[in-house]
């Protein structure tokens, strides 16, 4: 049961999942019916879990849906609103809570006070202390501080730490025709290493792996990366992305291709500095044209769903992404932007020395 405890707070950790724990009477449902709206204005998208539930009411006995519920089957109702209702589920509350943070910026859990979270916890009247065995409390509000002015700040200030406190992975992308250069740029050599090699170099410092998307022949001294093949049926930056998305889902992704030799730290740092609460993908505007940067961007896990809208209606375009929920499009300092140039030819490459 410990081990079972340890690697539920192990998967939790570094998702904004926020218990609002306290006693009957504390004024939680209360208190998350107000932040609600003021989450929303933010640009937010809020779960909220209510653990612990019981008699339910969720469909009136007689409709349709409940009495194909009754004879055995599991329901989904789709239309303006949605809901679906099953009868098992083998998915344990934390396995739901990683489900709903590849959807959501932010998930509320009300109530039940021994549930495997960090938490804030309301105190209600004759309470001066949490009651003992409540798990990892992060704050505790008496009944006056816990106002939603002053909660929605504490909030927003922890879950910014939150989005930051995940080190990224890195992918590069490669295996590309080259056809305009006439072969394959990630081997071109470089005071003494590829470009693929001086790209891993850079990305390593600031990233927790680092993957190669793609195929084709890569030095001996990148043989231990991992490698995921491009999604069959896609093309150009959006097979690979999506590609490493569907293999690691739960990850976070810093992108660039093997064309960009002139990738700093400084840049990649910035691209980092991006990334805020309701951040879903940072897709650089290098001119403030509207023309984004899919390359050398950074990806949080829940954009897989906006990609994988993309993909499925065919659009590969990944600027299309301009304009959807969490979507930023920064122009970098003008120090910085030379590290988004692509070299594709050898003219191009010829300017380089």
């Amino acid at each position: 049961m410990a081990a079972d405890g340890a690697d539920r707070k192990t998967r939790l950790q570094g998702l904004p999942v926020l218990g609002i724990c306290g006693c009957s009477g504390a004024g939680k449902t209360t208190l998350i019916e107000a932040l609600l709206p003021m989450l929303g204005n933010r640009g937010l998208r809020v779960a909220v879990v209510k653990h612990d539930a019981h008699n339910v009411r969720i469909d009136r006995p007689g409709k349709d849906s409940d009495r194909l519920f009754r004879a055995g089957a599991d329901i989904t109702l789709f239309g303006e609103e949605r809901f679906s209702r099953w009868h098992h589920d083998d998915r344990g509350l934390a396995d739901c809570l990683v489900l709903l943070c590849r959807r959501y910026d932010l998930v509320l859990v009300e109530g039940h006070a021994r549930t495997d979270v960090p938490k804030v916890w309301l105190l209600g009247s004759g309470f001066g202390d949490p009651p003992p065995g409540r798990g990892e409390i992060l704050a505790v509000f008496s009944r006056p501080d816990s106002r939603p002015a002053a909660m929605l700040a504490w909030i927003e200030e922890w879950l910014t730490r939150q989005v930051r406190r995940p080190a990224p992975w890195g992918c590069v992308l490669i295996g590309g025709r080259s056809r305009r250069m006439g072969f394959p740029k990630h081997l071109i050599e470089e005071n003494g290493r590829t470009w693929l090699e001086a790209t891993v170099a850079r990305l390593s410092p600031v990233t927790e792996e680092v993957v190669l998307a793609g195929s084709g022949t890569v030095p001996s001294s990148l043989a231990g990366l991992a490698r995921v093949p491009d999604v069959p049926g896609l093309a150009g930056p959006m097979a690979g992305i999506l590609a490493v998305m569907r293999w690691q889902p739960d990850v976070s992704w810093l992108v660039t291709a093997c064309d960009q030799p002139d990738i700093q730290t400084p840049a990649l740092e910035w691209l980092l500095e991006q990334r805020a609460p309701g951040t879903w993908a940072v897709l650089p505007d290098l001119e403030g044209r509207g023309r984004l940067e899919p390359l050398l961007a950074f990806y949080d896990c829940r954009c897989r769903n906006h990609l994988e809208v993309l993909a499925r209606t065919g659009e590969l375009r990944i600027s299309r992404l301009a304009g959807r929920h969490g979507i930023r499009t920064p122009q970098p300092p003008a120090v910085l932007r030379r590290a988004w140039r692509n070299v594709n030819t050898p003219a191009e490459l010829k300017d380089r020395h």
